[in-house]
C-alpha cells in the first residue's frame, strides 16, 4: 500500500494515500490499545512497548502533517518517502523485538484472544491520526468520540467528490 501512494498521482495517489493513512490510524490504535500492555507485562517490556508508542506518536503527528499537504507537492512526497520508511522500520521492530516478547511470556489463548481483539479495536478505531492521544489509556478514552468524528468527516469528504 505504501508503494502505490508514490507510485500514483492524481486522485489515484489521494486514494491510495486515503487508503494508507485509514489502515494506519486504525491499526496502531487498535496495537497501542491491546498489543502495548500486554507488551508491558513482559520482562522488558515496557521499554520495548515504550519504543513502539515512541514510533507510533510520530507517525501521528507525520500523517497528520501529509493529510494537510497537497498529494503531488514535492513536499508531500519527500515527507511520505521518509514516512514510509519509519513504518517499516517500526514493523520490523515489532516483528524482532516485540513479537518475540510477547510469544515468550504469553500463553498462546491470550495470543489469540488478543489478535480478535485488535481485529474488532480495528473496526471501531478512529479513521484519521489523533497525535494528542499519546497513551493506551488515551487512546481508550478518546477513541470511541475520535472515530464517530472521523466517520462524519469521511461521510462529508466523500459527499464533496
Amino acid at each position: 500500500m505504501l508503494d502505490d501512494v508514490l507510485a500514483s498521482s492524481g486522485e489515484a495517489r489521494q486514494r491510495a494515500f486515503d487508503a494508507v493513512r485509514e489502515m494506519l490510524a486504525r491499526h496502531e490504535t487498535a496495537e497501542e490499545m491491546i498489543v502495548r500492555p500486554l507488551t508491558r507485562k513482559a520482562p522488558d517490556g515496557e521499554r520495548v512497548a515504550e519504543g513502539r508508542m515512541q514510533e507510533e506518536n510520530r507517525a501521528k503527528e507525520v500523517l497528520a502533517a501529509l493529510e494537510k499537504m497537497d498529494v503531488e507537492s514535492a513536499e508531500f512526497v519527500t515527507t511520505f518517502t521518509e514516512f514510509r520508511q519509519s513504518v517499516l522500520d517500526h514493523a520490523q521492530a515489532e516483528e524482532t523485538q516485540e513479537f518475540p516478547l510477547l510469544r515468550q511470556n504469553t500463553d498462546a489463548e491470550a495470543l489469540v484472544k488478543a489478535r480478535d481483539r485488535v481485529m474488532r479495536a480495528e473496526e471501531m478505531a478512529p479513521t484519521h491520526p489523533h497525535p494528542s492521544a499519546k497513551t493506551t489509556a488515551a487512546n481508550y478514552v478518546a477513541g470511541p468520540f475520535a472515530a464517530m468524528l472521523d466517520r462524519a468527516r469521511d461521510a462529508f469528504s466523500s459527499s464533496d467528490k
